[in-house]
C-alpha cells in the first residue's frame, strides 16, 4: 500500500529564502522611522542649546545698557540713549569759573579794614608830596642854570674886552704859571681855547702857544709831550696829569685849571692821589 505525502509539509527551499528575505526586509522597516525619530530630537536639542547660549549673550550685553536707566521698562535700553543721559548728567556738575571769581573780589573788597584803607591814603599823601617836591627842585635847578649862564655870559663878555700881557720873559716854567695865572676868572668852556672861555686841556694849549711850543688839544697828548718828574722836584708852571684832565702846578699840593662847566680857572688844592707831574721842555 502506497504512501501519501503531505504537500503541506514540503518545504521549498527557494519560497523559504524568499519568505526570510522579506520577512527581514520587513522587520527592518520599522527601525528606519525610528532612527529619523532619533536624528530629528538631536538636531531640536542642539537649536534649544544655541538659542539659550545666544539669549544669555544678548541679554549680558543688554544689562550694562539697561543699568544705566533701571527705571526703564525697556531691558533693550539703547547704548546710545545711555552715552547722552551720562554726558547731560557731567554737564550738570560744572562750575562756573566767573561766577567763582567774582565771589572771591567781592569777599576780598569787604576784608579791606580801616587801618588799610588809612595806610593806603598816607602813601597817597607821601607819593604826592615827593611829586611836589620834585617838582619845586627841577625849578629851582631851571632858574639855578638861567642865572649861571647869564652869569657866564657876564664873564665871557668881561673876558673878550680884556687885555693880556704878552710873555715878559723867555721860557721857563715860572714864566709860564705867571702868564696862566692871569686868566684865573676866565668862565670854563667846553672845547675852549681863548679868553673868552677855556677847558683844561684848552687852557694849557693856550698859555704854551705864547712861548711858540704847539701842544695838542687833549690832556693825554699834553702828557705824552712832555718829561715825567718826581713830585719833590715840581715847579709852578709843570703840569699836573690826571685821568681826562690836566692843570698848572701851583706849589704847595695846588693846581690852577679849567675845572669844570659852571665854574672859570682857578687855583685850588689837589684832590687826589692818582696824579703825576710833567716839564714840558721848550
Amino acid at each position: 500500500m502506497a504512501r501519501k505525502t503531505r504537500s503541506g509539509s514540503t518545504k521549498n527551499p527557494t519560497t523559504t529564502s524568499n519568505q526570510i528575505a522579506r520577512s527581514g526586509n520587513e522587520i527592518a522597516t520599522p527601525d528606519a522611522p525610528f532612527a529619523s525619530t532619533k536624528g530629528f530630537r538631536r538636531g531640536v536639542a542642539a537649536n534649544v542649546i544655541v538659542m539659550s547660549v545666544a539669549a544669555g549673550i544678548v541679554g549680558t550685553l543688554a544689562l550694562p545698557a539697561y543699568a544705566f536707566a533701571p527705571g526703564s521698562q525697556d531691558p533693550q535700553f539703547g547704548s546710545s540713549e545711555a552715552a547722552l543721559i551720562t554726558k547731560a548728567e557731567a554737564q550738570s556738575v560744572e562750575v562756573d569759573e566767573d561766577a567763582v571769581a567774582a565771589e572771591i573780589t567781592t569777599d576780598s573788597y569787604e576784608a579791606v579794614t580801616k587801618e588799610e584803607i588809612d595806610r593806603q591814603r598816607r602813601e597817597k599823601e607821601a607819593r604826592e608830596a615827593a611829586e611836589a617836591a620834585r617838582r619845586a627842585a627841577e625849578a629851582a635847578a631851571e632858574r639855578a642854570a638861567a642865572n649861571a649862564a647869564m652869569t657866564s655870559y657876564g664873564q665871557t663878555a668881561a673876558a673878550s674886552t680884556a687885555t693880556y700881557a704878552a710873555p715878559s720873559t723867555s721860557y721857563s716854567p715860572a714864566a709860564v704859571f705867571a702868564t696862566a695865572s692871569q686868566y684865573i676868572g676866565v668862565p670854563y668852556v667846553y672845547g675852549g681855547a681863548t679868553p673868552a672861555g677855556f677847558d683844561c686841556s684848552g687852557f694849557v694849549m693856550y698859555v704854551f702857544a705864547q712861548y711858540g711850543i704847539s701842544l695838542p688839544h687833549s690832556s693825554a697828548g699834553q702828557a705824552a709831550a712832555g718829561t715825567p718828574i718826581p713830585l719833590s722836584q715840581a715847579q709852578p708852571g709843570d703840569l699836573v696829569i690826571m685821568s681826562g684832565h690836566d692843570g698848572f702846578y701851583a706849589g704847595n699840593g695846588n693846581i690852577l685849571h679849567a675845572p669844570y662847566p659852571g665854574t672859570s680857572v682857578r687855583i685850588q688844592p689837589i684832590w687826589t692821589t692818582s696824579y703825576s707831574i710833567v716839564r714840558i721842555n721848550g
